[in-house]
Parts: structure tokens; sequence; C-alpha cells
């Protein structure tokens, strides 16, 4: 036999790449509350757009609110862009017909517009936290009615550790 040594067999699976991907993106979010990450991928497993939660650019962190609670124009809410949103718009210039979008969150009424509208055809989510409220029913309305597929990830690992540490590699 030409080859002595069997390939590695507990590397992870193409769902938990993604979707680690979306939770690294959800690192950069900088808000106090809930940090969401997406990252969307083609029929070639080729990541083609990734975003977090947060304002739009040029407008700067520290001169926006961020508490959830108040008058709507002191919270986050009418200022803070989603994260599938940022992963559709920040895409890399290709369509996004036929790709799939990864998302730490189930995604809510108005980014399942930006799905919708884009060509995605999947969701791959890891938390339904917001599961019953109408946005979420709305969500779910829209992309069934759409053909979207919505599925939560399954893995089969609790947590993946990564280090910054140059003798780890």
């Amino acid at each position: 036999m030409l080859f002595a040594l069997k390939k590695r067999a507990d590397y992870i699976t193409w769902d938990e790449y993604f979707m680690g991907v979306a939770l690294l993106s959800a690192r950069r979010s900088k808000d106090p509350n809930t940090q969401v990450g997406a990252c969307i991928v083609n029929a070639q497993n080729k990541i083609v757009g990734a975003g977090y939660n947060g304002l739009p650019m040029g407008c700067d962190d520290d001169s926006y609110p961020w508490s959830k609670q108040g008058e709507f124009l002191a919270t986050k809410y009418p200022y803070v862009c989603h994260a599938e949103l940022n992963a559709i718009l920040n895409n890399i210039g290709m369509d996004l017909k036929g790709c799939k979008i990864y998302t730490a969150l189930f995604p809510c009424h108005e980014c399942s517009k930006a799905i919708i509208q884009s060509g995605i055809r999947e969701v791959v989510f890891l938390s339904d936290k917001y599961e019953g409220t109408d946005s979420t029913k709305a969500s779910r309305m829209m992309l069934s009615s759409a053909g979207v597929l919505c599925r939560k990830v399954e893995v089969s690992i609790p947590s993946l550790l990564l280090s910054f540490n140059e003798k780890d590699v």
C-alpha cells in the first residue's frame, strides 16, 4: 500500500463548519444583548457572504443606543441591521439563487423577506428562541409559501475551541 496514514476521523461536518463561521461572525457584533452571525454558501460549499448584527457602515457604534427598551428612537431596533441581511448585502457580488444561509438565530420576518427575495433556498439555524412570536410566525409562513426549506442544524459536537496560539497549529 502506498499510503500508510489514514485521514482524520474527527473532522467537523459541513453544517458544523458553516454554523461555526456564522458563530464566529457573531463575535464581531457590538450588541450587548444578542450576537447573531450568518454565513451564506453556494451549492459547491463555497462561502459567498457573511454578516453579523450591527449598525450600518459609517454609523459610529458609540453614537447610537443599544438598549432593548424605551422610546423607539432610544433603542437599538431602528438602527441595527440583522446578520442575515448583512450577509446578503455583504455577498461577493454573485447571484444567491439556490444558496443556503446558516444563521445562529431563526430569521425575523424582515430578514425572511430578504432571504426569499435573494433566491436563497434553505435556512439552517441554531436557535429558535423567539419561536411562537408574531415575527417568527410570519417568517415561517412566508418561507414555507416561497418553498424555502428551514431546518435546525444537527451537530455531533457541543462546542469547538479556537486557539490563536501559534504553537497549536
